[in-house]
């Protein structure tokens, strides 16, 4: 896998256009994400945790195992789709 480790823990991305991001091993703990456009985005081993995720856009974002989401969010109810 390839580590981008971007560090955006507590960042503001409410509403972000963040359609097709390559985030992979991205630190977004506790970052608002509240209606963030995540379509396509590839979050393969971020750290979500803490993250709101209210209304993001999750279609066809794409996780694997690694991947470290929120209490309470099902990514898979919300489109996402995992990798092995």
């Amino acid at each position: 896998h390839l580590r981008s480790g971007a560090r955006l823990d507590g960042a503001n991305l409410s509403r972000a256009n963040l359609r097709g991001a390559n985030l992979p091993y991205a630190y977004l703990r506790g970052a608002n994400l509240r209606g963030a456009n995540l379509n396509g985005a590839n979050l393969s081993g971020a750290d979500l945790r803490g993250a709101d995720l209210s209304g993001a856009n999750l279609q066809g974002a794409s996780y694997d195992a690694n991947t470290k989401w929120p209490e309470g969010v099902d990514p898979q109810a919300a489109g996402a789709v995992l990798y092995t």
